[in-house]
């Protein structure tokens, strides 16, 4: 249900965008009656906004010629973090995301000073970011129902299909939604498997609000868990290797999916799961500074493998 402040905004949005409206048009646009359209023409004018009114048949309602709202006012700062999170809102895989961009960049750039409308433009136009394995879900509405059950601390009934194709539906405490290699997920308590799980936001179908209210945990970080459950699931070997480096750097150098960092006396030790001893040896190949394989010891010799061959390329 819409605040009523949040439409006599949107009257003040339609009198923008378009100039003129007849009252029915405006009514229905926004599907509420004519008294009510009155009610809201008047909080403006009451808010000092100068509003004609023509009568009759072919009357409407129309903001007094040249009048403007004051432009918008940014920092340099604030300007390029609006630039990028429009652009970034463009490619995250989010259905529907590019024409609900294209609207809110267009409203704010009617009410934009020209030098802030230009340091936008210049992002816009020469920055890119990188999101060409993003998947998209089919429509918003999982996104919007969870976020919204998240944030009330509110149970939902909901449908998934597994990578395998099949259906299941289950009551979810939805505590957080996070973005992570492409996709959107939504991690919370899951009813039907009485654990934490993870769901990817594509895979969701109809999403219905419980009455149940739930606890979440606190300090909860729905991508922490994310990670943490990608770089945790079984696979053919359990690895563990000892960087002899600091936390910090050793993030600086993997990736958060390589599996679960330690710091330890002796150095950063790493939990891994991996179906590809070749791969994971490449990885530590590249690394600026020493380790020790714990186990298992076939990744030894996949390291040796893989240096054996770094050094026959060195050598052509």
């Amino acid at each position: 249900m819409y605040h009523p402040t949040t439409r006599v905004l949107a009257v003040l949005e339609l009198l923008q965008t378009h100039g003129r409206m007849s009252g029915a048009e405006m009514a229905a646009r926004l599907d509420i009656d004519g008294r009510t359209l009155r009610r809201y023409i008047v909080t403006l004018e009451e808010m000092g906004i100068p509003i004609t009114t023509d009568r009759g048949r072919h009357g409407g309602y129309a903001l007094m010629a040249g009048f403007k709202l004051p432009p918008m006012m940014f920092t340099d700062d604030e300007a390029l973090a609006l630039a990028i999170g429009l652009l970034a809102a463009r490619s995250l895989g989010l259905a529907e995301a590019a024409p609900a961009v294209a609207s809110a960049q267009a409203k704010l750039e009617r009410i934009m000073p020209a030098n802030l409308k230009r340091r936008v433009g210049a992002v816009d136009e020469t920055v890119k970011l990188d999101f060409s394995q993003a998947t998209s879900p089919d429509n918003n509405a999982a996104l919007v129902a969870l976020s919204a059950a998240a944030q009330k601390r509110q149970r939902v009934h909901m449908h998934y299909r597994s990578a395998q194709g099949d259906d299941s539906a289950r009551d979810f405490d939805p505590y957080g939604l996070a973005y992570r290699g492409g996709r959107w997920y939504v991690a919370g308590m899951c009813h039907l498997r009485k654990d934490l799980r993870s769901f990817r936001l594509d895979r969701i179908g109809q999403v219905q609000p419980l009455e149940q209210e739930f606890t979440r945990p606190a300090d909860f970080d729905a991508l922490a868990h994310l990670s943490f459950s990608v770089a945790t699931i079984p696979r053919a070997f359990a690895i563990e290797v000892l960087l002899k480096t600091d936390l910090k750097s050793a993030r600086e150098h993997l990736f958060d999916a390589i599996g679960i960092l330690e710091q330890t006396d002796d150095g950063v030790l790493v939990h891994n799961q991996s179906d590809d001893l070749d791969w994971f040896a490449r990885q530590l190949a590249r690394l600026p500074f020493a380790f020790e394989i714990h186990h298992p010891p076939a990744l030894r010799d996949a390291v040796k493998s893989c240096a054996q061959r770094l050094l026959l390329l060195a050598e052509k």
